[in-house]
């Protein structure tokens, strides 16, 4: 234990994540009518633990009779037969060559074509989710999304730095916290940390790494710019990214239920929302107020420097997820709209696969 608190004093020590004059004592002596309060950063656990359970009830009570009342079905895929020796194949193999399966074959005493049809089978049953199980997340994404944004946007139309970024600096470190802006961070926080738990059990996209990295960034974000009393950006950080979010989720939960035409229509609101939001409004007032405006009104000191290079980090994955929206808008113009963070693997990829083995 005094390894352990020892290493805690040199991370968080005040050189570094404090200007001058600025201590952690003077901090919680001051409590929040001067300065955030680093320990109400361990509120956002509960706040997760919340929002899971929330999440769970919406879920199953309303998102998915709503989905079955689009059309969408309730069933699991057919289960593959329970046989020890092909998951043992199957679990230490990621792709089953057809010698492979010859030798499975004569293991067993079935035939190729069964042992193929229970690869398939086995790698659906694994994978392959149900567009009822994507449309509800997406549901419960775009109802956080939504309201989130409204409250931010409520809570910070009559604050002087949502309109001038530079009041995000002016005064700096006595920005007191009023419990509107309190309740609008750990609750975005508790959010982050619950998708960053959740995702294990989620549905499997294609950018699992990239949206894991996406919310280990932006709770180190949260984290540093609570601790620093770098809030004021913080909140402008989460309004934006709010913004676009809202019609992303909106244009999935429609390709789920099948809606070609609404997606579409959907998906190109998004686009300007996102082309607006991440590459407009996020490099343009915040990331330009962090590197230039504060230069000119506070004293530096090495959080800053950590901090900028995360919302650097940030927008790198705005840059490449800005290249993944550009291929689906030019799918959408030949053939619609399709779900690039889509499953893994399906049954037709196996197929595939299996295919090409035995062919060569």
């Amino acid at each position: 234990m005094a390894a352990v608190w020892h290493l805690k004093n040199i991370f968080w020590n005040e050189t570094i994540w404090l200007p001058d004059r600025l201590s952690w004592d003077i901090i919680r002596k001051q409590e929040r009518a001067n300065y955030a309060q680093f320990n109400d950063l361990y509120y956002a656990f509960p706040v997760a633990m919340v929002l899971l359970f929330v999440r769970l009830c919406v879920e199953r009570f309303i998102f998915t009779p709503l989905g079955i009342c689009f059309g969408l079905k309730a069933t699991h895929p057919k289960k593959a037969a329970d046989n020890p020796v092909l998951e043992k194949a199957f679990k230490a193999n990621g792709r089953i060559s057809y010698k492979q399966i010859q030798g499975l074959a004569k293991q067993l005493e079935w035939s190729e074509r069964k042992i193929e049809r229970w690869l398939r089978q086995r790698t659906v049953q694994q994978k392959k989710p149900q567009a009822l199980s994507k449309f509800t997340e997406s549901s419960w994404r775009f109802t956080f999304y939504t309201t989130t944004f409204l409250y931010g946007f409520y809570t910070l139309y009559d604050k002087q730095w949502f309109w001038d970024t530079k009041y995000c600096w002016y005064d700096y470190p006595d920005h007191s916290v009023t419990n509107d802006i309190w309740w609008y961070y750990m609750i975005e926080l508790g959010f982050y940390w619950s998708l960053t738990f959740s995702q294990f059990m989620d549905v499997k996209r294609k950018d699992f790494f990239q949206m894991f990295i996406h919310h280990i960034i932006t709770i180190m974000l949260l984290s540093f710019s609570w601790a620093c009393n770098f809030w004021r950006i913080g909140t402008l950080v989460l309004v934006i990214h709010d913004f676009a979010d809202i019609p992303l989720e909106l244009t999935k939960m429609a390709k789920y239920i099948g809606h070609q035409q609404v997606t579409d229509s959907l998906f190109l609101i998004f686009a300007i929302a996102w082309i607006v939001s991440r590459l407009g409004l996020f490099p343009c007032r915040v990331i330009y107020s962090t590197l230039f405006e504060a230069v000119a009104i506070i004293d530096m000191f090495p959080a800053y420097y950590i901090f900028n290079g995360l919302l650097c980090g940030l927008q790198i994955l705005h840059l490449v997820w800005s290249w993944i929206i550009l291929r689906i808008a030019f799918q959408a113009v030949s053939k619609g709209v399709k779900d690039l963070r889509s499953d893994a693997s399906s049954e037709s990829s196996c197929s595939e696969n299996i295919s090409h083995d035995h062919k060569s």
